[in-house]
C-alpha cells in the first residue's frame, strides 16, 4: 500500500514537472538586420514571454541584408531575403539547431527580381515566396524533401503605376500573406493600389501554381500604397496598413472575395511611412507601425461583431519602427528600431491594449525585423 502510494506521488511530480517544462515561457527569438555580409546580420536570442528578458544565444553572418525571415511551421528551418537590388538578390535557406540555438546557411536561390523584401512559407513546407520591390515580381521556390530551396518555378509578374510617380512609378511588391485555410494567396503592391489574390493548385499538377482568382486583384484609394497584411484570429476580416496614406484599410473576407468595411488613420502626419500590422492573439487589439514623423504605434480596438476599429491610443517608439511582433501569448510587443539601434519591449495591457515601456531595450545594429520560433 505504502508502495502504491509513494509511486502515484512520484508519478503526479513527474508529470507536474513536465507540463511546467513543456509550458516554458522561454522562446527563440531570431533577428535581422541591414548589414554587409562580413557582419553578423542575423541574432539568436531567448526570449521570456513571461518577464520580457532575453538573452543573446549566438549571430550569423554570410547573407548581405537580410532584411525579411520566415521560419518553417515545424521551425528547423528559417528562410532569409538578401535585400540587394541588383543580380545578387536572393533567398536563403538556413539550417536552425534548437540545441544550440544556432543557424547556418544550406543552400541560396536567385530570386530573378530585385531588392526581395518579404518572405514567406507555405504552412504545408512545399513552397516558398518572395515578394520583390524593385523587380515588381512574385517568385516561388518549390522545396525539396528536406525544404531546401530549388531554383524558381513559377516568377509573376505585375504591371501598372499608381497615382504617386515618385514612389508608384511601377508594381513595388511589399508583402504576400496566405489567407487561414492556404487556400489563397494575397500580395500586396504598393507601386499600383492593388492587393491580388492568387488561387494555390493544391494538386501540384504541372499547371502554374499559383493561378489569378476571379476577381484578379482589388484596388485601393489612389495613393494609398499597401505594404502589410494581417488576418484575424477568427479567419472573417483582413486589415492592410498602407504606407503611403497611413490608413489602415478593413476588409470582409471569404474565399479569396474582399469586401471593404472601412478606412481609418494610423499616421495622422501625413509622413508616407507607415510599415507594419498586427493583431493580439485574441483578437481584441490591432497596432500599425509608423516611421519618418512622430515615430511609433496606433493603437486599434477591434470590434468582435463587425471587425471595425476604433483608434485608442498611440505609442511614441525609438527612430523607424519597421517591423515588430507580438508575444503567442499576447504579454509583449516588441519593435525593431533600426536608427535607434535597439529593439524596445512593450508589456501590452490585456484590457485596454496600452503599452507600457518595459525598458529592457535589446541594443543590436539597425534592426528590421523579429520572428519567434
Amino acid at each position: 500500500m505504502y508502495k502504491a502510494i509513494i509511486f502515484m506521488l512520484l508519478l503526479s511530480t513527474a508529470c507536474h514537472m513536465q507540463t511546467k517544462e513543456t509550458q516554458s515561457p522561454l522562446l527563440y527569438m531570431i533577428t535581422s538586420s541591414y548589414c554587409s555580409p562580413e557582419e553578423e546580420g542575423i541574432q539568436v536570442y531567448k526570449f521570456n514571454q513571461e518577464d520580457g528578458s532575453a538573452t543573446r544565444v549566438s549571430g550569423m553572418s554570410g547573407i548581405s541584408n537580410p532584411s525579411y525571415l520566415q521560419p518553417s511551421a515545424n521551425g528547423e528551418l528559417v528562410y532569409s531575403v538578401s535585400e540587394d537590388d541588383d543580380r545578387n538578390a536572393s533567398a536563403y535557406t538556413l539550417a536552425f539547431n534548437k540545441t544550440a540555438g544556432t543557424l547556418y546557411i544550406v543552400n541560396n536561390q536567385l530570386t530573378q527580381g530585385g531588392a526581395p523584401c518579404y518572405i514567406n512559407v507555405d504552412p504545408q513546407n512545399r513552397f516558398v515566396l518572395t515578394a520583390n520591390y524593385t523587380g515588381g515580381n512574385i517568385t516561388l521556390f518549390r522545396l525539396d524533401e528536406e525544404g531546401y530551396m530549388l531554383p524558381p518555378s513559377q516568377i509573376l509578374y505585375l504591371t501598372g503605376q499608381g497615382a504617386i510617380p515618385e514612389r508608384q512609378d511601377k508594381p513595388h511588391l511589399h508583402s504576400i500573406t496566405f489567407a487561414p485555410d492556404s487556400t489563397f494567396l494575397l500580395a500586396a503592391d504598393l507601386g499600383t493600389d492593388r492587393i491580388y489574390v492568387y488561387r494555390t493548385d493544391i494538386e501540384m499538377s504541372g499547371k502554374p501554381y499559383l493561378i489569378p482568382h476571379d476577381p484578379a486583384f482589388y484596388a485601393l484609394s489612389p495613393g494609398s500604397g499597401p505594404r502589410h497584411m494581417v488576418f484575424h484570429p477568427s479567419g472573417k476580416w483582413m486589415y492592410v496598413i498602407n504606407e503611403l496614406s497611413g490608413m489602415v484599410t478593413a476588409f470582409d473576407y471569404k474565399e479569396g472575395i474582399l469586401t471593404l468595411i472601412r478606412e481609418i488613420e494610423a499616421d495622422t502626419l501625413q509622413a508616407q511611412g507607415s510599415a507594419d500590422i498586427h493583431i493580439t492573439p485574441d483578437g481584441r487589439f490591432l497596432y500599425a507601425s509608423n516611421r519618418l514623423q512622430g515615430d511609433g504605434l496606433a493603437i486599434f480596438a477591434i470590434n468582435q461583431v463587425s471587425g471595425e476599429l476604433t483608434r485608442t491610443g498611440y505609442q511614441p517608439t525609438g527612430i523607424h519602427p519597421r517591423n515588430f511582433i507580438i508575444t503567442p501569448n499576447g504579454h509583449y510587443l516588441l519593435v525593431a528600431c533600426r536608427d535607434s539601434h535597439i529593439i524596445q519591449v512593450f508589456r501590452i495591457n490585456s484590457e485596454t491594449g496600452a503599452l507600457t515601456n518595459t525598458g529592457k531595450d535589446i541594443h543590436l545594429s539597425r534592426p528590421v525585423c523579429i520572428k519567434f520560433i
